[in-house]
């Protein structure tokens, strides 16, 4: 699926997501879903109040920006500050997403993303550092590195759709593709053990698709060597490597809606299994592709 873009949706569309303000009326469609265009441009509206001069830019990131996404998928967004957050702007943030998460469109509580200062944006060194997280289905922010990587980076840097601010590939600077290989590695590797060596923490129904999904996308953009979809991960991993994996993969997909009520279901006991498995499959392949970092 072709990138969405600023310019890729010229209407607009009339707000009917009541506590939207008129201002979101501002922003050029950027998905085709006329009420996540509100919500993303009532987010946008709302930074740029809280931050003042301190907002440079927000974009997507995620499946809206890599293709594959569809009405279950998170919407995965960067919002680029001047320099760290105030504790008076992280104040009024806490309460923007404390407002949004309430708004009526289902999208309100599938916005996932974090607050990178533009210094620690350019400068992937500093991956890992905690930023301001909006986890996804989360009402307020908390200190985390979970974006903070250079997967998030590159994706920014060479699709991210751009909701306002400049060119983000002004803000980034080309990662060079063996660094990304390891890092894809080393998560491939070190979720991987974590996942074995406490699989009750992850024994329900959304975890055990999740899981299986995301270790698809991250073996499909080690080998390619640049980050893509889960439905393109999923379909490769079909076709590259034993069909026996095929009925897990398929079952994962389909039990993608309603995430909220999945993360509360027992895990199927043979698919987890099946999982734990498919986990251990991709950690070998995943030794033929990148060497792991010096300092994993």
């Amino acid at each position: 699926m072709p990138r969405l873009g600023v310019g890729c949706f010229a209407g607009r569309r009339r707000l009917s997501c009541r506590g939207i303000s008129w201002a979101a009326r501002a922003m050029v469609d950027p998905t085709p879903y006329p009420e996540l265009n509100e919500l993303l441009a009532e987010l946008v509206a709302s930074a740029r109040v809280a931050l003042g001069q301190a907002f440079v830019g927000a974009y997507l990131q995620g499946s809206f920006a890599v293709g594959g996404f569809d009405r279950h998928s998170d919407v995965d967004f960067v919002i680029v500050v001047a320099d760290e957050l105030s504790d008076g702007q992280v104040d009024a943030l806490q309460t923007l997403h404390g407002r949004i998460y309430g708004l009526p469109p289902e999208w309100a509580q599938h916005l996932e993303g974090s607050y990178f200062p533009v210094a620690t944006l350019r400068n992937w060194g500093r991956r890992r550092e905690p930023l301001w997280y909006l986890d996804h289905g989360s009402h307020s922010l908390i200190r985390s590195d979970h974006c903070n990587t250079l997967v998030v980076r590159w994706v920014v840097r060479e699709h991210g759709v751009i909701l306002a601010g400049p060119n983000p590939a002004t803000l980034l600077d080309p990662i060079p593709v063996d660094t990304l290989r390891q890092e894809i590695r080393a998560t491939i590797c070190t979720w991987g053990q974590q996942i074995l060596d406490d699989p009750g923490r992850y024994a329900n129904r959304f975890y055990q698709g999740y899981i299986v999904l995301n270790y698809c996308r991250m073996l499909h953009d080690l080998v390619q060597g640049c980050p893509g979809s889960k439905r393109a991960g999923a379909r490769w991993v079909k076709a590259s490597l034993d069909p026996a994996w095929s009925a897990l993969i398929d079952r994962a997909w389909d039990g993608r809606p309603n995430p909220a009520a999945a993360v509360r279901e027992p895990a199927d006991a043979a698919a987890f299994s099946s999982t734990l498995r498919f986990v251990k499959a991709v950690i070998a392949e995943s030794a033929r592709y990148a060497p792991l970092p010096a300092t994993e």
